[in-house]
């Protein structure tokens, strides 16, 4: 029996496609518009077809069942993780979350195109929660695009989502997305995957206990010396009134993630594309993270290498998918589209250390930031801080703008 065959769209560095091929099937084809991403793929499995350096829209134009070697509706699945950032509460808060107004969500339809085109049998979309919710949700196009074509050629998809975090199927990362899933309706009936981890989760000592990282990156920027004064699993927060520290911030007066260190005892939480100087997680060594160990999180397999410098493959990482829990959700769709259970646990999941974990000390203040003492005002709540005004000045100047573009 031949192996299942997958498409890949916005591969990245292979976080997502790696875990589809754990689960038994064949890339077929990948779509990547990043050329540094690209060469990772490539350095990894130079024998995935790359359909092109463009986006999903251009390669979408030109892509048939022909040219993967298919006939129209053999495909078994499309996979990808469309940009985030149009639908992410990122995006909210740093000048407003235009949802498909944002010409990033253009690829959204590129992505209906490569469903039209193939017909594939399931499709699974990872997204934040933001892609399904709220102003500017994805969704709703989603459905109107399935009814077009169940009217076009009488291909028929039901659609489900759920709301999920990649920690309760074995990522040793707090990680909450959203799974979309389409299944065309005369290849089966989708399950999702039962949760394996939700009451004992992989923690970031299972991960990280047995790498040496002889070459760490150091920490930098202004509040760096404060790292050691922190304990594990805490933020900033240690150092505030409500905290067990010395008071030198006001509580909720910096980002959740300013300062925050990885618990030994706990799965990490999200890992960032782009992070700042003091944005966490840290290691518990007080450092930021290797690359490696941001894989390990991720649970790429140890033997994936990415190019680039330290900021290039941060990058790379943080916007992937967890390879496993790709690897689950890919065998819930061989599981739809063969009929039959997948027995066995997935290939990539993380084992437990059998070697206890013990907490790190944690350090005084160091004098450099004794100047900070003293009590502090806590943020008076959402909409009602100093930037509050900032923000909606900055989402009515992007409307104006988009306006103007209509």
């Amino acid at each position: 029996m031949s192996a299942l065959k997958a498409l890949s769209l916005f591969s990245g560095a292979g976080g997502m496609d790696i875990g589809v091929e754990r689960a038994g099937f064949e890339i077929v084809g990948s779509v990547e518009l990043d050329p540094r991403a690209r060469a990772a793929l490539h350095l990894n499995r130079p024998w995935w077809p790359s359909l092109g350096d463009g986006d999903v829209l251009s390669v979408a134009k030109s892509l048939t069942p022909e040219s993967l070697s298919l006939g129209y509706g053999d495909l078994d699945l499309v996979v990808g993780g469309p940009p985030c950032q149009p639908f992410s509460t990122a995006a909210q808060w740093s000048g407003g979350r235009l949802g498909m107004d944002d010409v990033r969500a253009k690829t959204v339809h590129g992505t209906l195109d490569v469903i039209e085109t193939l017909a594939p049998k399931v499709v699974i979309l990872e997204n934040v929660l933001g892609f399904v919710q709220g102003s500017g949700a994805a969704l709703p196009f989603i459905k109107q695009r399935l009814e077009t074509l169940a009217d076009k050629r009488d291909v028929h998809y039901n659609i489900d989502f759920r709301n999920i975090n990649a920690a309760d199927y074995g990522v040793p990362q707090n990680r909450k997305r959203v799974i979309v899933v389409l299944v065309r309706k005369d290849s089966g009936s989708w399950s999702w995957p039962t949760l394996t981890h939700s009451a004992a989760p992989a923690t970031a000592w299972d991960a990280l206990h047995d790498l040496q990282e002889h070459d760490p990156p150091t920490p930098q920027g202004r509040w760096a010396g404060l790292l050691p004064s922190i304990p594990e699993g805490w933020n900033y927060q240690w150092h505030t009134a409500r905290g067990g520290g010395e008071e030198l911030f006001g509580y909720r007066t910096k980002y959740w993630n300013f300062l925050l260190k990885l618990a030994k005892d706990r799965p990490s939480w999200t890992l960032a594309a782009s992070p700042g100087p003091s944005t966490g997680p840290f290691h518990w060594d007080n450092r930021p993270l290797s690359s490696r160990e941001m894989m390990r999180l991720q649970t790429f397999p140890d033997e994936w290498t990415l190019p680039g410098d330290y900021r290039a493959q941060v990058k790379l990482i943080g916007n992937a998918t967890p390879s496993l829990l790709a690897e689950v959700m890919a065998r819930a769709a061989a599981q739809t589209i063969s009929g039959s259970p997948i027995l066995g646990s997935p290939t990539l999941e993380v084992v437990r250390s059998k070697r206890p974990a013990t907490s790190s000390p944690v350090a005084q203040v160091p004098v450099a930031y004794l100047h900070l003492l003293g009590a502090k005002d806590d943020h008076p709540g959402t909409g009602l801080g100093p930037g509050a005004q900032e923000r909606s000045d900055r989402i009515r100047a992007r409307l104006e703008q988009l306006q103007t573009t209509l």
